[in-house]
């Protein structure tokens, strides 16, 4: 598959009962596919993933499923954990769904095993998945760094796609696996301050929380830098990087919720333990700058 563009990783909506609200899951999947988003992230960290049961993760994906094949997008799921054999189990449940257009894969957290340890992990895995996988690589919530000569060869595996990199910023590994990147694998931004950076760097897009605000101004940021409008695209991504810093001012999707509840968009702003909602001073904040 070919990773462009801007994915919106979709929150997990909640109703006064405490029950998914599953109405207002869709509405938020088609406002972002109609203001140009390429496609929809379920059951990713801002999903609230860890705290959803079951049968409550299948709802969230048969809702995202339904909308994407309406729309004729990608649809990326999250799967996988720090196990490998319930890894390979999770992904391969993903063929009964034909919607499902790749898998998101943290790699391994808290185990903290070697680089080759999570090479070893993907190519298992990569043997075994039914779709293409991005690799899901945020060290400072999994405590495992994997550098670029390693990514590269991750890179180089069949089923993988790209990288879901958000490392915290630019370093040194950021700039060196963008300057020589395998053939067929894309780098997405995660860290959604810095969407515009890797995307002069040579980043061919973003999963961000953020763009379930201002969906259409991400998707113009991206365009900008793709078209070569560098002054547009400066500014823009100045304005935007601001914007996604207020809603990262407290736990994720803490403050977005807050937002998207603050304008009626979800009939809560609740989130489950041991998240709490965010104060009123950062939705306050987040919302001035929107």
């Amino acid at each position: 598959m070919t990773l462009s563009g801007i994915y919106v990783p979709l929150i997990t909506p909640f109703a006064e009962n405490g029950e998914i609200a599953l109405e207002a899951l869709e509405d938020l999947a088609r406002a972002a596919l109609a203001d140009g988003a390429a496609g929809l992230v379920a059951l990713g960290t801002t999903a609230e993933v860890a705290t959803l049961a079951e049968e409550e993760r299948q709802a969230v994906v048969e809702v995202c499923a339904r909308v994407s094949r309406e729309h004729g997008t990608e649809l990326i799921v999250g799967a996988g954990s720090s196990d490998t054999r319930s890894s390979a189990d999770a992904l391969r449940a993903l063929k009964d769904r034909p919607e499902v257009s790749a898998a998101l894969v943290t790699v391994p957290s808290f185990v903290r095993p070697s680089e080759a340890g999570v090479l070893a992990h993907f190519t298992v895995l990569a043997e075994q998945s039914p779709v293409p996988m991005v690799i899901y690589n945020i060290p400072y919530r999994t405590g495992q760094s994997v550098g670029a000569a390693t990514l590269r060869r991750l890179g180089e595996l069949p089923m993988v796609a790209g990288v879901k990199h958000a490392v915290g910023g630019v370093d040194q590994d950021t700039v060196t696996l963008l300057a020589d990147l395998p053939d067929d694998f894309a780098v997405l931004a995660g860290d959604d301050p810095f969407l515009s950076a890797l995307l002069a760097l040579g980043a061919s897009g973003g999963i961000l929380a953020s763009a379930h605000l201002r969906t259409a101004g991400y998707v113009e940021l991206v365009e900008s830098w793709r078209t070569g409008d560098v002054a547009r695209a400066r500014a823009l991504g100045h304005r935007l990087s601001v914007m996604s810093a207020s809603l990262f001012a407290e736990p994720n999707p803490t403050v977005i919720k807050g937002v998207l509840h603050a304008g009626g968009r979800i009939p809560t702003a609740s989130v489950r333990l041991p998240l709490v909602p965010a104060s009123r001073a950062a939705v306050e904040a987040a919302a001035r700058l929107l």
